[in-house]
């Protein structure tokens, strides 16, 4: 019987407070087995002076933590979901996907201004590809600064940089505590959020039942398979969490609905389509959508940002 239970977790404040949530939701489930968290760095938080785009996104947060899983120093993992690659290892699987929080991007800004409402040429930090994209189709004035770290650091950059906004995800803000400097939600018909932002996932070995029979009181059905034709939708376009891809899937009475963009880094060419069907078919509905948007061009679209970035597949 498996009695003491490690989970491994990225050493962020957000990544730890997310490993401690996984493991009070385990405890209450299982009072009678021990559960504590390890933390490390992955090479994603040990490189910050480079564009994520430029350096891969091959398990960019995610690979020490699953090299310590295959080789059993831990027993299960805790991700964001958007961090990790549409491809697992071989051997590792994904063995819960929480309840997820409201997926959508936030404004903080200078005297609390919308996105409408910031001045001409205004200067708006954020590190994703996918955002710069669809904010400059709303609005090609804005000029995009590249900054990075954890939520902390670019809220600091942020005052430092005298910059005029930063983007965040909601969902970190909200677990961090910042909600009071929100400045405006940012709606779904401007800015589709990453793949699997705003939830947490649990990565354990494919072949431990053990782990997987204690973790199953944290997967969320309707956020699993939303995150499943999400995960689909983005694995078909062969694209990772630092390209300009954005989606988002929701499940009601059992149907899901899932909605896809592409847009090219300055915003001028972007392709947007939904899709629904049965939620079971989640990934044959993910797939769909991708075939559609490649039909539209979303492979020349985003062959011409991996060039024009130098993105590292």
């Amino acid at each position: 019987m498996l009695n003491n239970i490690t989970l491994g977790s990225r050493d962020s404040v957000l990544a730890m407070w997310q490993a401690e949530w996984v493991a009070g939701g385990l405890r209450r489930a299982h009072p009678d087995l021990n559960f504590h968290v390890t933390a490390m760095k992955t090479k994603g938080d040990n490189i910050l002076d480079v564009a994520l785009a430029k350096i891969g996104d091959k398990g960019l947060f995610t690979k020490e933590l699953e090299v310590a899983l295959l080789e059993g120093k831990i027993n299960l993992a805790v991700h964001s979901m958007k961090d990790l690659p549409t491809q697992l290892p071989d051997g590792l699987t994904i063995g819960a996907v929480c309840s997820r929080e409201y997926p959508g991007d936030v404004l903080i800004a200078k005297n609390n201004k919308t996105l409408q409402e910031l001045r001409p040429g205004a200067r708006i930090g954020t590190s994703s590809l996918r955002r710069r994209a669809q904010l400059l189709h709303y609005r090609p004035d804005l000029q995009m600064v590249d900054i990075r770290g954890n939520l902390p650091t670019r809220l600091r950059k942020f005052r430092e940089m005298d910059l005029d906004g930063i983007i965040l995800a909601y969902a970190g803000v909200k677990r961090m505590g910042y909600e009071n400097l929100l400045s405006q939600m940012i709606p779904f018909e401007i800015c589709l959020p990453a793949v699997g932002q705003g939830s947490i996932g649990i990565e354990i070995r494919s072949d431990d039942d053990a782990t997987r029979a204690i973790i199953s009181p944290l997967d969320h059905r309707e956020s699993r398979l939303a995150i499943e034709a999400e995960r689909a939708f983005m694995k078909r376009l062969e694209g990772g969490c630092q390209v300009p891809i954005g989606a988002y899937a929701r499940v009601e009475s059992n149907r899901l609905s899932l909605e896809g963009t592409v847009a090219d880094l300055h915003g001028k060419n972007a392709i947007r389509r939904s899709i629904s069907g049965p939620a079971e078919n989640a990934g044959q509905l993910g797939n769909q959508l991708a075939e559609i948007l490649i039909e539209m061009g979303a492979d020349k679209i985003l062959q011409q940002a991996r060039q024009e970035f130098g993105i590292h597949e």
